[in-house]
């Protein structure tokens, strides 16, 4: 073997274990890029650049590759929501701070997953995602990160509005909710269980309308669908098969032996929560002014309720629309405008139903007398921090 030929060789092998060390499989290319007379600096150059490439495409999750065309019966309504809504759902991820049995404190961080509704930043999500956070940090789908502040909220619907600083993003269209008929395909997007399964898509149908769930003594009306929903796609889109959200992926119902139960927040409700939230940064709601219990909520808190019907009021803020209407503790309220109240519930959603400055009627019984009084709903008065 000549010396020039030794010296060839071994240039060939070195680049060959190059690429091998960093992931290529380009051996087959080698031999043709010599064999078309190419140096080998020419043929690292071309590697290095498919090597960027090729990272570059994997970094991007869902990424089509140069709006690469299929046949029509592989373009389904997921893939085409695929590639318009999904590079409109991001990642937020939640920092804050707790502390441990010792009360030392230590950061912790939740995933969920955000709805880009307006190009110049502002992202619908769910409360449950932000809430306590000290820091919130927004991926998007093109792989940057940026620092998100949060707008307003609204835990009695789970909602909420971040707001991050960019111009240009991708944007989701909002449906009409109020058009979803039960078996549609309702198709997911979100970050299950993280960001390393950021925009996963998953796919299924409308079980069901007008779902209502108690939690945390409050009663929301969701959709019903068994497009998979798991931890980390709280605050996802739930997209119509003509590529329009039609709600904001909340809840799954974890128990024993139920699987496709997903729960998503309708999306004309969500539309009247945001509007408030970029107004105010919070929803203003009428309340009563008083503390109730019912059977369940006493002896949560030790007390024994031997009432028959009703609920019975607890405490009483003075400057407030009970307070003022002349509410006493030890009050048993039995309806409100006509309609029976037996449950923290019926009480909180009936005074829900109306609107800060209505009028209601309350029946109440007190000391075995039922009393009626019209009381002039006020706005719910802001915590300081807001």
């Amino acid at each position: 073997m000549s010396a020039k030929k030794f010296t060839k060789t071994i240039c060939a092998a070195a680049i060959v274990a190059a690429m091998t060390f960093s992931g290529c499989g380009g051996l087959a290319d080698l031999t043709g890029a010599e064999g078309d007379g190419k140096s080998a600096e020419q043929t690292s150059t071309s590697t290095t650049k498919s090597v960027a490439v090729t990272e570059a495409a994997a970094n991007t999750p869902n990424k089509p590759e140069s709006n690469a065309k299929i046949s029509d019966a592989r373009n389904t309504p997921a893939v085409r929501v695929a590639r318009t809504v999904g590079p409109a759902v991001v990642g937020i991820t939640n920092k804050a701070i707790a502390r441990d049995f010792f009360d030392r404190t230590f950061e912790t961080s939740g995933v969920g997953s955000g709805v880009i509704f307006k190009s110049d930043g502002y992202i619908i999500t769910n409360n449950h995602v932000i809430a306590g956070a000290k820091e919130i940090i927004v991926s998007l789908s093109d792989g940057n990160t940026v620092n998100g502040t949060l707008i307003g909220t609204d835990e009695m619907t789970d909602i909420a509005v971040v707001k991050v600083e960019a111009s240009n993003l991708p944007v989701a269209e909002l449906g009409d909710s109020d058009t979803v008929v039960v078996g549609e395909p309702a198709i997911a997007i979100g970050n299950p269980m993280g960001l390393e399964f950021q925009g996963s898509v998953t796919v299924g149908v409308i079980s069901a309308l007008n779902r209502t769930l108690d939690l945390n003594d409050r009663r929301v009306k969701l959709f019903q669908t068994d497009a998979a929903i798991s931890p980390g796609n709280s605050g996802g889109a739930l997209v119509n098969a003509d590529g329009e959200v039609i709600g904001i992926n909340s809840a799954k119902l974890a128990t024993t032996g139920v699987e496709g139960m997903g729960f998503a927040i309708p999306i004309n409700t969500v539309k009247s929560i945001v509007a408030e939230l970029m107004d105010k940064g919070y929803v203003a709601r009428p309340y009563l002014g008083v503390t109730i219990f019912d059977k369940p909520t006493a002896a949560r808190y030790g007390y024994q309720l031997s009432i028959e019907k009703g609920v019975y009021v607890f405490q009483v803020g003075l400057d407030s629309p009970a307070g003022r209407a002349g509410f006493q503790r030890g009050d048993i309220i039995l309806s409100i405008d006509g309609k029976e109240v037996n449950t923290v519930t019926d009480v909180r959603n009936e005074i829900a139903a109306h609107k800060v400055g209505d009028k209601v009627k309350i029946v109440y019984d007190r000391e075995g007398r039922e009393e009626t009084v019209e009381v002039t709903l006020e706005e719910l008065p802001q915590p300081s921090n807001q």
